[in-house]
């Protein structure tokens, strides 16, 4: 028995807790029955009419789901209230959503002064941060709401990918208000979220879709076929988008305080884009992965040549200096959007070649903000009378609407983790995901380029997914 279970692979929706000194033993819980009215008494009295929770995780009725029996109904969305926690990088979110989609909150707090001090993020730093506003964040979350713990149905969180030190500041909350209130608990996928939000706003969304997924730590393209499902296309093998942005505006001595990225695109409407010649990256490889590593290295030196100094803000320049800034920031975003224009192009015959019913590209992520970025985009899906979605910009960047709604998205089919225990021990450790890939890798898009980085990386989400399905 023991031998089959360390067999399994680790669910991809447990927070579970073990002790430092315990053997970890995974393992995956089985269909459950989300339909059926039980007459034992329930857990959730108001909001659980269609569900059963065990009172015990060692109960035969204990476990997790991978089916996609639909659970909604009007009432049911009406009902179905969850709270979502992101905490993966350097924004302390959190939001709640009905499940019909309306947004009963959303609350942001920035770490824009630590992005300006460090220029960039600081991981011991932003944990501290996270750690001294997760409590009022949440909290201001309920009151916007108008709601109280016990008028919730769920509670949503990320777990991956992410900084370590910053996810367990998010999970340490979620677990702490779903122990108390006696809530189940749904793991969410960053990527998968910033993906999917995009159905919160398009409600013609369906899937199969396509979804370029762009942040500062992320370049991802994906095949969407199903929650849950999805097929890689090709993803960064070093840096993202959203980092080179991030340096360049460090470099070009901008206000850091509003993120790289809208210094960057505010800038360059000052420049002219032609004025240096920076080269497209992998041009010579046909694949859909991303560099922007040496495109970074080509802004350093252009910098350096025109003698720009950092030090001295953009406010401060001489004309001449800042004429100088605003080409090389200019010419930089749209050598770095060319580069996305390329893969996207690509993907979208990929993906066309895979699911030839597809009708859309999802932009979404940080990067997705930027208007020249949109703009640049729709015109490669005209080509191919797709439609581009694009989130507004609060629900680009990271936030908590994504994973309460993705949280609801998985929860209607049974994809959540029973009430943890009210108070988790010191010495337990987390199941966090840092490097957490959403899907497998497409045969004809594995990199041609030097290795992508694999150390640590945790089996992905759809690989998990799949796995719970084939052991019902």
């Amino acid at each position: 028995m023991v031998s089959s279970l360390l067999a399994l692979p680790s669910t991809f929706s447990r927070l579970n807790l073990v002790q430092k000194s315990s053997i970890f033993i995974p393992f995956t819980f089985k269909a459950l029955s989300l339909l059926k009215f039980h007459k034992q008494p329930r857990l959730r009295p108001f909001n659980y009419r269609l569900l059963h929770f065990p009172s015990s995780l060692n109960s035969p009725e204990a476990h997790f789901s991978t089916s996609r029996r639909p659970v909604s109904s009007k009432s049911f969305d009406v009902d179905l209230v969850v709270l979502g926690i992101e905490t993966s990088c350097d924004d302390t979110a959190a939001a709640i959503v009905r499940g019909n989609g309306e947004i009963l909150s959303q609350v942001v707090s920035s770490q824009a002064d630590l992005l300006a001090r460090y220029g960039g993020v600081a991981p011991k730093m932003a944990e501290e941060a996270h750690s001294q506003v997760i409590d009022q964040v949440v909290q201001d979350a309920l009151d916007k709401a108008s709601l109280t713990e016990r008028e919730l149905s769920a509670v949503a969180v990320t777990i991956g990918p992410g900084l370590s030190l910053c996810l367990r500041v998010g999970v340490q909350k979620a677990r702490r208000v779903a122990g108390s209130f006696n809530l189940p608990i749904i793991s969410v996928h960053h990527m998968e979220a910033h993906a999917l939000v995009a159905r919160l706003i398009e409600k013609e969304l369906q899937f199969p879709f396509l979804a370029l997924l762009i942040s500062g730590g992320h370049n991802l393209l994906v095949l969407a076929h199903d929650l849950g499902h999805y097929t890689q296309l090709g993803t960064t093998i070093d840096d993202a988008i959203g980092e080179a942005f991030d340096k360049t505006a460090k470099w070009l001595g901008l206000d850091m305080r509003k993120s790289g990225g809208p210094a960057v695109e505010q800038l360059a409407q000052e420049g002219d884009a032609e004025s240096v010649r920076f080269s497209i990256p992998m041009k010579q490889h046909k694949d859909c992965n991303f560099s922007y590593a040496g495109l970074k290295t080509q802004v350093k030196l252009a910098i350096a040549s025109r003698n720009i100094d950092a030090k001295v803000p953009l406010s401060c320049a001489s004309s001449l200096d800042r004429s100088s800034r605003a080409d090389i920031a200019a010419s930089f975003q749209r050598v770095a959007v060319l580069h996305l224009e390329e893969r996207c192009e690509r993907a979208v015959e990929w993906a066309l070649k895979i699911e030839p019913s597809i009708k859309h590209l999802v932009v979404s992520g940080g990067v997705a903000s930027n208007q020249y970025v949109r703009a640049r985009l729709d015109q490669v899906v005209q080509k191919y009378s797709l439609q581009l979605v694009c989130p507004p910009p609060n629900l680009c960047t990271d936030n908590g609407v994504m994973i309460a709604w993705t949280g609801i998205e998985n929860f209607r089919v049974g994809r959540y983790d029973p009430p943890p225990p009210a108070n988790d021990p010191d010495d337990f450790m987390y199941d966090l995901r840092p490097r957490w890939p959403l899907g497998e890798e497409y045969a004809e898009g594995r990199s041609e380029a030097r290795s992508l980085r694999r150390a640590r990386v945790h089996p992905s989400l759809t690989s998990l997914v799949q796995a719970s399905l084939q052991q019902q």
